[in-house]
């Protein structure tokens, strides 16, 4: 059994899980994903941790898309990401994460959070 997105113009409305034969009598655009890829890695499906070896990704239609596809996610061809989050940040190629101008903060605090603010492009720590 496999993972299967349910693509209408250009956004994933519906995930199932389907035999590939059953796949191909849907109506619509259904596109495979994988729930072992993420950012463009493969995950091991027993540690939950990247496999050792990624070559498993090459050939294998759904774990060459990115990321597993989510209702709302956008599939442009090539790979499942989320909705822009903030119009500044741009989409990572390799990964198809959104990536902010400016990195997360590193603080020695690990309790530490911050949020994005648009208007200034940058990230405010919350108080």
């Amino acid at each position: 059994m496999s993972h299967y997105a349910k693509v209408v113009d250009n956004i994933v409305t519906e995930v199932i899980v389907a035999e590939a034969d059953h796949s191909a009598t849907l109506e619509g655009t259904w596109i495979k994903t994988s729930y072992n890829i993420k950012g463009g890695v493969y995950y091991d499906a027993d540690t939950n941790t990247p496999a050792e070896d990624q070559s498993v990704i090459a050939g294998d239609e759904a774990r060459e898309r990115k990321n597993f596809a989510g209702i709302g996610y956008t599939y442009d061809g090539t790979g499942f990401h989320i909705p822009k989050p903030y119009d500044s940040w741009t989409l990572n190629s390799t990964s198809y994460a959104w990536e902010p101008p400016t990195p997360y903060p590193e603080d020695e605090d690990i309790s530490a959070k911050y949020l994005w603010n648009e208007d200034t492009e940058e990230w405010v720590k919350i108080t």
